[in-house]
């Protein structure tokens, strides 16, 4: 079984014909576009000047027309932008030093820029766009994006004028993507000294799992000094960013960047503070947790950040890929034929890259390939357990993008916070199946991993919400030195983790490696990790009371969740986001987990 994915199926390299074809042919749908919006301004649409040949007849242009022609030309646009962009992201997240795919990408970003401006324009449009409900019953087409249609007019209040979101698109050619690009690079290139060699971040931080205490302190401290060499210019990046971030927030009128990226998320503020007090209420359980670790371990300070990710327990299991493949078809079986088989499908097809690898990025992520009907999955498998549970949680998004495939384009985007539950669910999933066959030692073993998986979606990403508020707040009035963001960090940390931890331990350069603070078109991708698992064990506790008639209702509600709100998803299967005792019922799940542990 090949271990690296298969990106051939998009183009057989940026040699292609295809590729070039592809590029001349967005570069025609970019004048294309712009000759419509032209004739539109006018009220005036040449016959047949779009695909809406059926409604175009020339002359004065109705509403319905004017709707047609906009999101025809919209979806070719993205289309052929989406296929070029991936492909060249894809291909960078393997191999970050290569120039000729650098470059691509900057091609590609000032095609985006040319388009920027009337994308802007497209939008304002449909924003003047009355009575979309009736046009619905005139264009099955308007009836697709009827919910694009309707969030749109929102979203118009906050754009800009053309000239400026043209201006904004191509200054982001040059400063926030590339900080981000910055940040990619770095981490995915800083030789680490590991044991008198060289290693990458990505090999160093997997021996965090290693189940020999010297090598996971060693390695800690190896990952601690690697930081020093790259965390200046790391600076440079976060705080241009960051810098980027809140002045476009303030020119688009909006309060903050948090209440930008909450409408973004199409998610209320009143959910996202239930379930973070409901976090707040509960941390003490996890850090009970902590703290019997480290006693375990015979510490008397709280847990070092070292051995957050000690094993406990026994198990001698490992993995291969081969073996990965077996045991989570398996596992997934017992939910879902089609889910099982969309997993065999995954590792059998070649949609995974499995190994670290010099110039490929860190951590895992899954990107659909809508037009494939296929994903993309990227990990740094390591053969343990955890490894399995990092595969299986993308190919919960990877379900995910299955249920969306056979929408329109443009509603193929669905927000943060449910973007995570798919991935979040099938770890619940895995975790349950594992346990179910799992007696003493490796009973122990396995209720630790899911804690040790708890800690992180819960104490870990709501210190990382907090180190982002205060990023945001402070480098309005000051550079952030390397040094300040070391010192917000552990702030941050020491607030979520409480007495869990070795406060002399700590990781204060964990702002360095995550490359979650460095993008420039979403802030705060933290949260929507603790909503995902949060939000998954709820479902989950309604599947076991529910059994076989729920899998069609997920199936129904995941589809949904590109044309709705995260409320109104929950209100699909009964529950109400808003509402701070369904946050405390995952909590209490997690908490009986901590029991468990404790009784072991």
């Amino acid at each position: 079984m090949k271990t690296e994915w298969n990106l051939s199926p998009i183009y057989q390299g940026l040699t292609d014909p295809a590729y070039e074809q592809d590029i001349k042919l967005l570069e025609g749908a970019i004048e294309e576009t712009q000759c419509i919006l032209e004739q539109l301004k006018e009220n005036k649409l040449t016959p047949c000047s779009c695909e809406a040949k059926k409604s175009c007849h020339g002359g004065i242009v109705e509403e319905r027309e004017k709707a047609e022609a906009i999101l025809y030309q919209w979806e070719k646009v993205y289309t052929l932008f989406y296929k070029l962009m991936q492909y060249v992201d894809l291909s960078q997240s393997v191999d970050t030093e290569n120039g000729d795919l650098m470059a691509q990408s900057a091609r590609l970003q000032k095609l985006y820029a040319r388009f920027s401006p009337m994308y802007s324009t497209m939008k304002k449009m449909m924003a003047e766009i009355d009575n979309i409900e009736n046009l619905t019953k005139e264009s099955s087409l308007i009836k697709a994006y009827e919910f694009l249609l309707k969030e749109n007019k929102e979203e118009a209040k906050h754009l800009l004028s053309e000239e400026a979101e043209e201006m904004a698109s191509a200054m982001n050619m040059v400063a926030g993507s590339q900080w981000s690009q910055l940040q990619s690079f770095l981490t995915s290139t800083v030789k680490v000294d590991y044991e008198e060699k060289e290693i990458t971040l990505s090999e160093v931080r997997n021996l965090a799992y290693s189940q020999e205490a010297e090598v996971r302190k060693k390695a800690y401290e190896a990952e601690l000094a690697s930081y020093k060499k790259i965390q200046d210019s790391v600076a440079f990046s976060i705080n241009n960013i960051k810098n980027q971030v809140t002045m476009l927030c303030k020119k688009r009128g909006y309060e903050s960047v948090l209440e930008m990226t909450l409408n973004q998320s199409r998610m209320e503020r009143k959910t996202l503070d239930a379930m973070m007090e409901a976090i707040r209420e509960y941390a003490p359980v996890l850090r009970k947790y902590l703290r019997k670790k480290a006693e375990m371990m015979g510490y008397t300070n709280g847990l070092p950040w070292y051995e957050l990710f000690a094993p406990m327990g026994k198990t001698d299991r490992t993995f291969t890929v081969e073996k990965a493949k077996d045991y989570l078809v398996t596992c997934f079986d017992s939910f879902s034929g089609d889910l099982s088989g969309m997993i065999k499908d995954a590792f059998e097809q070649e949609w995974i890259d499995f190994y670290p690898r010099k110039g490929k990025r860190g951590g895992a992520f899954c990107s659909g390939v809508s037009f494939l009907k296929q994903s993309r999955i990227l990990t740094n498998f390591d053969g343990s357990f955890n490894a399995v549970g990092t595969l299986a949680h993308e190919l919960g998004h990877a379900y995910h993008n299955k249920q969306i495939e056979n929408e329109r384009i443009l509603n193929q985007d669905y927000p943060m916070p449910v973007a995570e539950t798919a991935s979040t669910f099938n770890e619940v999933h895995l975790g349950k199946y594992a346990l179910s066959k799992a007696e003493g030692e490796e009973r122990l073993n396995l209720l630790e991993n899911d804690l040790k998986e708890h800690t992180q979606v819960i104490l870990d990403i709501y210190s990382r919400y907090l180190f982002e508020t205060a990023v945001f707040e402070q480098s309005q009035s000051k550079f952030l030195m390397a040094e300040d963001l070391n010192e917000l960090m552990v702030n941050a940390q020491k607030e979520a983790y409480g007495d869990g931890l070795d406060p002399e331990y700590l990781n204060p350069g964990m702002w360095i490696c995550k490359p979650h603070y460095y993008s420039e078109g979403l802030s705060f991708y933290n949260f929507p990790y603790a909503f995902g698992n949060l939000f998954a064990l709820g479902l989950y506790n309604i599947f076991e009371k529910e059994g076989e008639a729920f899998v069609e209702k997920y199936k129904a509600l995941l589809k949904a969740t590109v044309t709705c709100s995260a409320e109104d998803a929950g209100k699909m299967v009964g529950i109400d986001l808003t509402d701070k005792a369904f946050w405390c019922g995952g909590m209490e799940q997690i908490a009986k987990t901590v029991d468990s542990f404790l009784a072991l």
